[in-house]
Parts: C-alpha cells; structure tokens; sequence
C-alpha cells in the first residue's frame, strides 16, 4: 500500500470518528462533528452547539438556529487555545464544509490540512482556505 492509500483511509476513519463525535451535538437541523489531528494523534474535538453555560438548545421556536451557536471547528479551535497544545501544521476533519467564518479561525489557527465529508450550498469558507494555501480535500465516507 502507498503512502498516499495509507493517507486516504486514515482520513477516512478521521472523518467517521468525527462523524460519531458530531451525534454529541443538541442541534436539531444539523449535527457537525470535528477532528483536530497533529503527528497521528487528535488533539481536539468539537460538535456544534451552545457556548458553556447556556442551555442545549440550538433552534429557536421557528426552527432557526440561533446566532450565537458555535460551529464544531469553532469549537475544537477554541478547546485547543484553552490546553497546552498547539494546531500549528495540524489537520482539521469535519463532517461539513467549513464557513467563512470557521475560515478565518482555520486559517489564524495554522492548521494546514482541511479534510471534510458533507458539500455546503456556500463555497466561500473553502475558497477562502485555498487561497490561503491550506490544502482542502472533500472525501464522501460511504454507510
């Protein structure tokens, strides 16, 4: 097996792991689960949900996620700045295509690898990523 099979079915098994993280989420439209990866070791993890402290309701009575919702990289991003680790050259996996606004925390974050499962109608987050240089793979996970 190459280097690059090997690469392609551990971000396979990443991008399930996040898949199974994500049904930690409370929120009802979308569940969101991420990985952050440095060495072959997951030093962080995020699903979407409600800042600490708040109630795990993410959608208000009309179905409509409320604003102040973090996204699971946001989530995994600002659990790492609380540790003694850091993202810098690290590989981010998540089940949806990051947001511009995940984007922009990616990129300040040094996280150099963007590993996602699920498309978004919205590309800016990810044309954002390439042009900063961050290399950005979508992988369907199957089942």
């Amino acid at each position: 097996m190459t280097d690059k099979e090997k690469q392609h079915n551990l971000d396979l098994r990443y991008l399930r792991m996040a898949r199974i993280w994500s049904e930690n989420s409370y929120c009802e439209r979308r569940k969101v689960g991420a990985l952050i990866v440095k060495d072959k070791m997951i030093i962080s993890d995020g699903y979407n949900g409600t800042p600490s402290g708040f109630e795990n309701v993410c959608e208000d009575e009309n179905n409509t996620t409320k604003p102040y919702v973090l996204h699971a990289e946001a989530n995994a991003i600002t659990k790492i700045a609380r540790s003694s680790n850091s993202s810098d050259g690290s590989t981010l996996y998540v089940t949806a295509s990051p947001c511009i606004e995940c984007a922009k925390l990616i990129i300040q974050a040094g996280i150099k690898r963007v590993v996602y499962s699920e498309k978004y109608r919205l590309e800016d987050g990810i044309e954002l990523l390439k042009r900063a240089g961050i290399d950005v793979e979508y992988q369907e996970i199957k089942g």
